[in-house]
């Protein structure tokens, strides 16, 4: 069965986690967990929340492309685990507005004073292709 956009996004619902991954200014490939937050609406899009000051921004405004891999377990989705590569684009986002659209109140662990938070930011990842792999089932969409 060849998967859609959407089927991709009511399997995401499923996955919090994702590693994200950048090019350092050495050119080395670096890759850190990121968590969705929830924010499984997936339209090819999908949005991240750091601190400005953290590592992956400055290596996002060195070079947006990105990658993002998601995985479960084998059984909890397919009996046989799905996997998820999605290649794009990423931008630092700075606009308090557009953070509360995206915001979880589980991310106030982290942002203890919510999108108020001195130097908080929104990663937003636009996807433009999306490999992904359910046991004998595998496929590509291109965003």
């Amino acid at each position: 069965m060849t998967k859609t956009l959407k089927d991709l996004a009511d399997d995401l619902r499923g996955i919090d986690i994702c590693m994200l991954a950048t090019r350092t200014d050495d050119g080395q490939i670096t890759s850190r967990p990121m968590s969705n937050n929830g924010d499984a609406e997936y339209d090819g899009d999908s949005f991240y929340f750091t601190r400005a000051t953290s590592r992956v921004v400055h290596e996002i405004q060195s070079d947006p492309k990105v990658s993002l891999a998601f995985s479960t377990a084998p059984g909890l989705l397919t009996g046989a685990g799905l996997y998820i590569c999605v290649e794009g684009e990423a931008e630092v986002i700075r606009d308090k507005a557009r953070f509360e659209a995206h915001w979880s109140p589980d991310l106030d662990i982290w942002f203890d004073q919510g999108i108020d938070t001195p130097g908080v930011v929104m990663l937003k990842v636009h996807a433009e292709k999306i490999r992904y792999w359910a046991g004998a089932d595998q496929g590509q969409i291109v965003v």
